[in-house]
Protein backbone atom coordinates (compact mmCIF):
# COMPACT_ATOMS: atom_id res chain seq x y z
CA UNK A 1 0.00 0.00 0.00
CA UNK A 2 1.44 3.53 -1.01
CA UNK A 3 1.44 6.22 1.59
CA UNK A 4 -1.65 7.28 3.14
CA UNK A 5 -3.94 10.27 1.48
CA UNK A 6 -3.53 13.89 3.21
CA UNK A 7 -7.44 14.65 4.91
CA UNK A 8 -8.39 17.89 6.07
CA UNK A 9 -11.94 18.14 7.73
CA UNK A 10 -13.79 21.55 7.09
CA UNK A 11 -15.67 22.41 10.23
CA UNK A 12 -14.23 19.79 11.82
CA UNK A 13 -15.08 20.85 15.57
CA UNK A 14 -18.75 20.06 15.01
CA UNK A 15 -20.71 17.69 15.49
CA UNK A 16 -20.00 15.39 12.32
CA UNK A 17 -16.55 16.81 11.83
CA UNK A 18 -16.15 15.11 15.55
CA UNK A 19 -17.43 12.15 13.89
CA UNK A 20 -14.97 11.76 11.09
CA UNK A 21 -11.95 12.24 13.17
CA UNK A 22 -12.92 9.38 14.94
CA UNK A 23 -13.59 7.29 12.36
CA UNK A 24 -10.04 8.44 10.55
CA UNK A 25 -8.17 7.49 13.37
CA UNK A 26 -5.92 4.50 12.14
CA UNK A 27 -7.87 4.59 8.75
CA UNK A 28 -5.61 2.46 6.46
CA UNK A 29 -5.69 4.89 3.09
CA UNK A 30 -6.66 8.30 4.80
CA UNK A 31 -4.11 10.38 7.54
CA UNK A 32 -5.88 13.68 9.21
CA UNK A 33 -3.59 16.12 8.91
CA UNK A 34 -5.20 19.51 9.16
CA UNK A 35 -8.24 21.15 10.68
CA UNK A 36 -10.26 23.97 9.58
CA UNK A 37 -13.29 25.70 10.73
CA UNK A 38 -14.80 29.20 11.30
CA UNK A 39 -12.80 32.25 12.86
CA UNK A 40 -13.81 32.10 15.93
CA UNK A 41 -12.00 28.58 16.72
CA UNK A 42 -9.12 29.33 14.20
CA UNK A 43 -5.51 29.46 16.57
CA UNK A 44 -6.27 27.15 19.20
CA UNK A 45 -5.58 24.13 19.59
CA UNK A 46 -8.33 21.09 18.36
CA UNK A 47 -8.58 20.50 22.38
CA UNK A 48 -9.20 23.78 23.58
CA UNK A 49 -11.49 24.62 20.57
CA UNK A 50 -13.95 21.88 20.99
CA UNK A 51 -13.62 22.17 25.17
CA UNK A 52 -17.07 20.85 26.70
CA UNK A 53 -18.63 20.61 23.12
CA UNK A 54 -16.95 17.30 22.38
CA UNK A 55 -20.20 14.78 21.78
CA UNK A 56 -19.11 11.27 20.49
CA UNK A 57 -19.82 8.81 23.37
CA UNK A 58 -15.72 7.48 22.64
CA UNK A 59 -13.16 10.02 24.21
CA UNK A 60 -10.82 12.42 21.75
CA UNK A 61 -8.52 10.53 19.80
CA UNK A 62 -5.18 11.43 21.17
CA UNK A 63 -3.82 12.76 18.10
CA UNK A 64 -5.93 15.54 17.53
CA UNK A 65 -5.76 17.11 20.78
CA UNK A 66 -2.33 19.57 19.74
CA UNK A 67 -3.78 20.13 16.56
CA UNK A 68 -3.87 23.81 15.60
CA UNK A 69 -7.42 24.52 14.35
CA UNK A 70 -6.98 26.61 10.77
CA UNK A 71 -9.15 29.24 9.74
CA UNK A 72 -11.09 27.99 6.07
CA UNK A 73 -11.17 30.92 4.62
CA UNK A 74 -7.76 33.02 5.79
CA UNK A 75 -5.82 30.21 5.77
CA UNK A 76 -7.03 29.05 2.47
CA UNK A 77 -3.64 28.73 0.87
CA UNK A 78 -1.68 26.85 3.55
CA UNK A 79 -4.85 23.99 3.76
CA UNK A 80 -4.57 23.58 0.01
CA UNK A 81 -1.28 22.95 0.20
CA UNK A 82 -1.42 20.99 2.86
CA UNK A 83 -3.75 18.11 1.78
CA UNK A 84 -4.68 15.40 -1.33
CA UNK A 85 -8.31 16.28 -0.02
CA UNK A 86 -10.86 17.65 1.88
CA UNK A 87 -14.23 16.24 3.98
CA UNK A 88 -16.56 19.28 4.08
CA UNK A 89 -19.02 19.42 7.39
CA UNK A 90 -19.51 23.08 8.10
CA UNK A 91 -22.69 24.62 9.31
CA UNK A 92 -23.29 27.57 7.57
CA UNK A 93 -25.59 29.46 4.96
CA UNK A 94 -26.48 27.26 1.99
CA UNK A 95 -24.82 30.28 -0.51
CA UNK A 96 -21.92 30.29 1.72
CA UNK A 97 -20.93 26.21 1.61
CA UNK A 98 -21.52 26.17 -1.81
CA UNK A 99 -18.96 28.99 -2.68
CA UNK A 100 -17.12 27.58 -0.31
CA UNK A 101 -16.61 24.34 -1.82
CA UNK A 102 -16.59 25.31 -5.24
CA UNK A 103 -13.50 27.60 -3.96
CA UNK A 104 -12.09 24.38 -2.74
CA UNK A 105 -12.59 22.72 -6.02
CA UNK A 106 -11.34 25.08 -8.14
CA UNK A 107 -7.76 25.06 -6.09
CA UNK A 108 -7.55 21.20 -7.26
CA UNK A 109 -9.06 19.84 -3.62
CA UNK A 110 -11.06 17.32 -4.06
CA UNK A 111 -14.27 18.18 -2.09
CA UNK A 112 -16.21 14.71 -0.22
CA UNK A 113 -19.17 16.64 1.50
CA UNK A 114 -21.82 16.07 4.43
CA UNK A 115 -23.43 18.81 2.95
CA UNK A 116 -26.83 19.66 1.09
CA UNK A 117 -25.59 22.77 -0.56
CA UNK A 118 -24.46 20.79 -4.18
CA UNK A 119 -26.64 18.01 -3.84
CA UNK A 120 -29.00 19.26 -6.61
CA UNK A 121 -26.03 21.11 -8.89
CA UNK A 122 -26.36 18.86 -12.34
CA UNK A 123 -23.11 17.75 -12.34
CA UNK A 124 -22.27 17.38 -8.72
CA UNK A 125 -22.80 13.33 -7.89
CA UNK A 126 -24.65 12.62 -4.89
CA UNK A 127 -24.02 8.98 -4.35
CA UNK A 128 -24.71 6.06 -1.82
CA UNK A 129 -21.86 3.61 -2.78
CA UNK A 130 -23.74 0.65 -3.11
CA UNK A 131 -26.67 2.02 -5.30
CA UNK A 132 -25.49 4.61 -7.63
CA UNK A 133 -21.70 4.34 -8.20
CA UNK A 134 -22.30 4.82 -11.55
CA UNK A 135 -22.97 9.02 -11.27
CA UNK A 136 -19.05 9.30 -9.96
CA UNK A 137 -18.61 9.33 -13.66
CA UNK A 138 -20.43 13.41 -14.06
CA UNK A 139 -16.98 13.95 -12.48
CA UNK A 140 -15.71 14.44 -15.79
CA UNK A 141 -18.00 17.23 -17.04
CA UNK A 142 -17.76 19.12 -13.41
CA UNK A 143 -13.99 19.02 -13.96
CA UNK A 144 -14.90 20.81 -17.30
CA UNK A 145 -17.03 23.24 -16.01
CA UNK A 146 -14.74 24.25 -13.17
CA UNK A 147 -12.07 24.19 -15.14
CA UNK A 148 -9.44 21.40 -13.25
CA UNK A 149 -7.69 18.37 -13.38
CA UNK A 150 -8.39 17.07 -10.17
CA UNK A 151 -10.82 19.14 -8.38
CA UNK A 152 -14.17 18.24 -8.02
CA UNK A 153 -17.40 18.10 -5.49
CA UNK A 154 -19.28 14.68 -4.29
CA UNK A 155 -21.94 15.11 -1.80
CA UNK A 156 -23.42 12.22 0.51
CA UNK A 157 -27.53 12.34 0.29
CA UNK A 158 -29.76 13.44 3.24
CA UNK A 159 -29.36 10.70 6.62
CA UNK A 160 -32.96 10.56 6.13
CA UNK A 161 -33.37 8.58 3.09
CA UNK A 162 -30.88 5.47 4.47
CA UNK A 163 -33.19 3.86 6.11
CA UNK A 164 -35.72 3.03 3.32
CA UNK A 165 -34.08 4.14 0.04
CA UNK A 166 -31.37 0.98 0.21
CA UNK A 167 -34.56 -1.57 0.96
CA UNK A 168 -36.49 0.28 -1.99
CA UNK A 169 -33.16 -0.27 -4.32
CA UNK A 170 -33.20 -3.68 -3.58
CA UNK A 171 -36.73 -4.13 -5.12
CA UNK A 172 -35.85 -2.33 -8.77
CA UNK A 173 -36.66 -5.27 -10.22
CA UNK A 174 -40.15 -5.26 -9.23
CA UNK A 175 -40.97 -1.75 -10.02
CA UNK A 176 -41.66 0.37 -6.56
CA UNK A 177 -44.37 2.80 -7.67
CA UNK A 178 -45.52 4.44 -4.74
CA UNK A 179 -43.93 4.56 -1.27
CA UNK A 180 -45.01 6.57 1.88
CA UNK A 181 -42.72 6.48 4.38
CA UNK A 182 -42.70 8.22 8.04
CA UNK A 183 -38.81 9.02 9.47
CA UNK A 184 -38.73 8.91 13.25
CA UNK A 185 -35.34 11.28 13.34
CA UNK A 186 -32.39 11.14 15.99
CA UNK A 187 -31.63 14.22 17.85
CA UNK A 188 -28.01 13.97 16.41
CA UNK A 189 -29.30 14.86 13.19
CA UNK A 190 -29.56 17.61 14.32
CA UNK A 191 -26.29 18.03 15.89
CA UNK A 192 -27.77 17.98 19.40
CA UNK A 193 -27.30 16.00 22.34
CA UNK A 194 -30.00 15.53 24.92
CA UNK A 195 -27.99 17.75 27.76
CA UNK A 196 -28.31 20.52 24.83
CA UNK A 197 -31.64 19.64 23.88
CA UNK A 198 -33.63 19.04 27.09
CA UNK A 199 -37.02 20.07 25.79
CA UNK A 200 -36.51 16.62 23.54
CA UNK A 201 -36.61 14.27 26.48
CA UNK A 202 -39.96 12.62 26.71
CA UNK A 203 -40.88 14.56 23.75
CA UNK A 204 -41.99 14.24 19.99
CA UNK A 205 -41.16 17.27 17.61
CA UNK A 206 -43.58 16.39 13.90
CA UNK A 207 -41.63 19.03 11.91
CA UNK A 208 -37.81 19.13 11.00
CA UNK A 209 -37.79 21.67 8.50
CA UNK A 210 -36.99 21.12 5.19
CA UNK A 211 -36.59 17.50 5.56
CA UNK A 212 -39.54 16.07 4.38
CA UNK A 213 -38.75 17.62 0.96
CA UNK A 214 -35.40 15.66 1.10
CA UNK A 215 -36.31 12.80 1.90
CA UNK A 216 -38.97 12.32 -1.04
CA UNK A 217 -36.94 13.62 -3.79
CA UNK A 218 -33.26 12.76 -2.96
CA UNK A 219 -34.06 9.17 -3.49
CA UNK A 220 -35.07 9.82 -7.51
CA UNK A 221 -31.70 11.30 -8.19
CA UNK A 222 -29.78 8.24 -6.85
CA UNK A 223 -31.61 6.51 -8.66
CA UNK A 224 -31.53 8.76 -12.17
CA UNK A 225 -28.86 8.49 -14.75
CA UNK A 226 -25.61 10.27 -16.31
CA UNK A 227 -27.02 12.25 -19.88
CA UNK A 228 -24.85 15.05 -21.50
CA UNK A 229 -22.59 16.14 -17.99
CA UNK A 230 -25.47 16.11 -15.48
CA UNK A 231 -27.32 13.71 -13.67
CA UNK A 232 -30.53 13.22 -14.74
CA UNK A 233 -33.18 12.23 -11.70
CA UNK A 234 -35.55 9.17 -11.99
CA UNK A 235 -39.62 10.04 -12.02
CA UNK A 236 -40.50 7.09 -10.42
CA UNK A 237 -41.72 5.60 -7.50
CA UNK A 238 -43.92 8.23 -6.26
CA UNK A 239 -42.68 9.41 -2.48
CA UNK A 240 -44.37 10.52 0.52
CA UNK A 241 -42.83 11.12 3.82
CA UNK A 242 -43.48 12.94 7.17
CA UNK A 243 -40.18 13.14 8.95
CA UNK A 244 -40.42 13.79 12.80
CA UNK A 245 -37.88 13.82 15.74
CA UNK A 246 -38.08 11.78 18.56
CA UNK A 247 -36.07 11.32 21.84
CA UNK A 248 -33.33 8.90 20.48
CA UNK A 249 -29.65 10.15 20.13
CA UNK A 250 -28.35 7.86 17.37
CA UNK A 251 -30.81 6.32 14.46
CA UNK A 252 -33.28 6.97 12.08
CA UNK A 253 -36.21 4.78 11.83
CA UNK A 254 -38.64 4.38 9.17
CA UNK A 255 -41.93 3.12 8.38
CA UNK A 256 -42.60 2.43 4.84
CA UNK A 257 -45.77 1.69 2.94
CA UNK A 258 -45.18 0.55 -0.99
CA UNK A 259 -47.16 -0.72 -4.04
CA UNK A 260 -45.49 -2.44 -6.85
CA UNK A 261 -45.62 -2.58 -10.69
CA UNK A 262 -44.96 -6.73 -10.20
CA UNK A 263 -45.59 -7.66 -6.83
CA UNK A 264 -42.97 -10.22 -5.47
CA UNK A 265 -43.83 -12.75 -2.87
CA UNK A 266 -42.45 -11.91 0.99
CA UNK A 267 -39.87 -14.66 0.54
CA UNK A 268 -38.57 -12.91 -2.69
CA UNK A 269 -38.10 -9.67 -0.92
CA UNK A 270 -36.41 -10.89 2.22
CA UNK A 271 -34.26 -13.00 -0.54
CA UNK A 272 -33.17 -9.89 -2.35
CA UNK A 273 -32.33 -7.90 1.08
CA UNK A 274 -30.29 -10.56 1.91
CA UNK A 275 -28.34 -10.93 -0.95
CA UNK A 276 -27.85 -7.48 -1.55
CA UNK A 277 -24.45 -6.54 -2.92
CA UNK A 278 -23.07 -3.37 -4.01
CA UNK A 279 -19.59 -2.06 -5.74
CA UNK A 280 -17.87 -1.40 -2.05
CA UNK A 281 -18.80 -4.78 -0.94
CA UNK A 282 -17.16 -6.17 -3.98
CA UNK A 283 -13.75 -4.06 -3.72
CA UNK A 284 -14.15 -4.66 -0.18
CA UNK A 285 -13.40 -0.95 0.94
CA UNK A 286 -12.33 -0.54 4.46
CA UNK A 287 -15.39 1.38 5.61
CA UNK A 288 -18.12 -1.20 3.56
CA UNK A 289 -20.06 -3.38 5.68
CA UNK A 290 -20.21 -7.05 5.13
CA UNK A 291 -23.48 -7.33 4.43
CA UNK A 292 -25.16 -4.13 3.95
CA UNK A 293 -28.80 -5.48 4.41
CA UNK A 294 -29.93 -7.42 7.66
CA UNK A 295 -33.44 -8.81 7.62
CA UNK A 296 -34.79 -9.46 11.15
CA UNK A 297 -37.69 -12.17 12.10
CA UNK A 298 -38.47 -11.24 15.01
CA UNK A 299 -41.48 -9.04 15.20
CA UNK A 300 -40.01 -6.40 17.63
CA UNK A 301 -37.23 -5.76 15.63
CA UNK A 302 -35.64 -3.94 14.26
CA UNK A 303 -34.68 -1.74 17.76
CA UNK A 304 -32.17 1.12 17.81
CA UNK A 305 -30.85 -0.40 20.97
CA UNK A 306 -30.05 -3.83 19.26
CA UNK A 307 -29.80 -2.65 16.12
CA UNK A 308 -28.56 0.94 15.27
CA UNK A 309 -24.72 -0.50 15.38
CA UNK A 310 -25.09 -3.12 13.10
CA UNK A 311 -22.05 -3.21 10.85
CA UNK A 312 -20.25 -0.53 12.98
CA UNK A 313 -23.44 1.54 12.01
CA UNK A 314 -22.69 0.82 8.35
CA UNK A 315 -24.88 -1.59 7.50
CA UNK A 316 -29.47 -1.36 7.13
CA UNK A 317 -31.87 -2.96 9.79
CA UNK A 318 -34.97 -4.27 8.00
CA UNK A 319 -37.68 -6.00 9.74
CA UNK A 320 -41.58 -6.28 10.09
CA UNK A 321 -42.56 -7.06 6.45
CA UNK A 322 -46.06 -8.03 6.03
CA UNK A 323 -48.79 -7.67 3.27
CA UNK A 324 -50.76 -4.50 3.80
CA UNK A 325 -54.68 -3.96 3.66
CA UNK A 326 -54.08 -0.71 1.28
CA UNK A 327 -50.91 -1.28 -0.05
CA UNK A 328 -48.78 -4.49 -1.01
CA UNK A 329 -46.24 -3.89 1.83
CA UNK A 330 -45.43 -2.42 4.57
CA UNK A 331 -41.98 -2.75 6.92
CA UNK A 332 -39.99 -1.09 9.27
CA UNK A 333 -36.18 0.57 8.44
CA UNK A 334 -33.24 2.03 10.78
CA UNK A 335 -30.19 3.26 9.89
CA UNK A 336 -27.20 5.30 11.90
CA UNK A 337 -27.66 8.54 10.98
CA UNK A 338 -23.94 10.12 11.90
CA UNK A 339 -22.41 6.67 10.46
CA UNK A 340 -23.70 5.51 7.64
CA UNK A 341 -25.71 8.55 7.21
CA UNK A 342 -22.97 11.01 7.68
CA UNK A 343 -19.47 10.78 8.40
CA UNK A 344 -19.53 7.00 7.35
CA UNK A 345 -20.57 6.99 4.18
CA UNK A 346 -18.82 10.12 3.29
CA UNK A 347 -15.54 8.35 3.99
CA UNK A 348 -17.04 5.15 2.24
CA UNK A 349 -17.65 7.74 -0.71
CA UNK A 350 -13.98 8.83 -0.39
CA UNK A 351 -12.75 5.48 -0.44
CA UNK A 352 -15.01 4.74 -3.01
CA UNK A 353 -13.35 7.65 -4.92
CA UNK A 354 -9.72 6.74 -4.43
CA UNK A 355 -10.05 3.16 -5.64
CA UNK A 356 -11.71 4.34 -8.92
CA UNK A 357 -8.30 7.05 -9.43
CA UNK A 358 -10.40 10.14 -8.76
CA UNK A 359 -8.42 11.00 -5.81
CA UNK A 360 -4.75 10.21 -5.75
CA UNK A 361 -2.07 11.89 -4.27
CA UNK A 362 -0.47 15.04 -5.01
Amino acid sequence: MSEKLRVGILGGTGMVGQRFITLLENHPWFEVVLLAASGRSAGKSYEEAVDGRWKMTCPMPEFVKKMPVYDMDKDFDKIVESVDFVFCAVNMPKNEIKALEERYAKAEVPVVSNNSANRWTEDVPMVVPEINPEHLEVIEAQRKRLGTKRGFICVKPNCSIQSYTPALNALKEFGPKLVVATTYQAISGAGKTFAQWPEMVENIIPYIGGEEEKSEKEPLRLWGEVKDGKVVPATTPQITCQCIRVPVLDGHTAAVFVNFEKKPTKEQIIEKWRNFKGVPQELELPSAPKHFIQYLEEDDRPQVKLDVNYENGMGVSLGRLREDAVFDYKFVGLSHNTLRGAAGGAVLIAELLKAKGYITAK
